[in-house]
């Protein structure tokens, strides 16, 4: 086995079961505790484990909130295949909104050039993805700009999203779950998400398979506010028809 195929598998597995020990992994795979070693280490540096104590867990089950720029180095393709999904919800014209986030990011890069399209985000990196783009008209959201994921909040972007009305909300989200709903670790980001998603026609979340079954500090939504989620075919079996019998469609893509 290729260490690319064998960490590939070392992600799956610290995923599915919260943590993974270098002993056991030795033992599964045949190879040295040194060679483990270098597989986590490799794992973290691409920003999808953090090491710990005899081996690594999932940076999606730690406390702490990754930056945007590590958020999007990790699962691209999946990000990709979900945001071109996302393309056949967008109006012929009107306005849309765009959440801050990777994969809401990669969705404002294929934004098609033929439609004029009002766009509103809370995202600083995706205003600056659209600002060259003449279709676009660009209403970027004011407030405290939080470094860590390059999103305003606070009262000056929830008083501008009281005031407008979109016809489709593209939403992020850290943790989804059927019981706990949409969670993100920090409550300002959250309180904007929903007023986002009550200024709505409807709501799509975009979101890859990583996110279903987490949770985090706080919450914004409950499963039911959303009409549409689209991930990716990760998704552990089961878990679709979970989130589709609280309410939305589910497409995995």
């Amino acid at each position: 086995m290729y260490a690319e195929e064998r960490q590939k598998a070392i992600l799956e597995r610290a995923r599915r079961d919260g943590r993974v020990d270098v002993t056991g992994l030795a033992a599964e795979f045949d190879v040295t505790y040194e060679t483990i070693r270098r597989d986590l280490t490799a794992l973290e540096r691409h920003g999808v484990l953090r090491r710990v104590h005899g081996g690594a867990i999932p940076v999606e089950r730690l406390g702490f909130e990754p930056t945007l720029n590590v958020r999007d180095s990790v699962m691209t393709q999946e990000k990709e295949r979900i945001a071109k999904a996302a393309l056949s919800e967008l109006p012929d014209e009107g306005a849309i909104l765009l959440d801050a986030g990777s994969t809401t990011g990669r969705l404002a890069e294929q934004l098609p050039t033929d439609r004029e399209l009002t766009v509103v985000t809370n995202s600083l990196s995706i205003a600056l993805t659209l600002t060259p783009r003449t279709n676009i008209n660009l209403m970027l959201l004011g407030g405290r700009l939080r470094t860590r994921t390059q999103a305003t909040v606070d009262a000056w972007a929830l008083r501008s999203l009281a005031e407008s009305y979109v016809d489709v909300a593209f939403m992020a989200t850290n943790g989804i779950s059927a019981d706990r709903g949409l969670t993100t670790p920090d409550p300002a980001e959250a309180e904007v998400k929903r007023t986002m998603i009550a200024s709505a026609r409807r709501a799509v979340l975009l979101a890859d398979h990583t996110k279903v079954g987490n949770d985090h500090f706080a919450r914004f939504a409950s499963v039911e506010d959303l009409d549409l989620v689209i991930t990716d075919q990760g998704l552990a079996g089961g878990l679709a028809d979970e989130l589709e019998a609280a309410g939305p469609e589910v497409r995995v893509v």
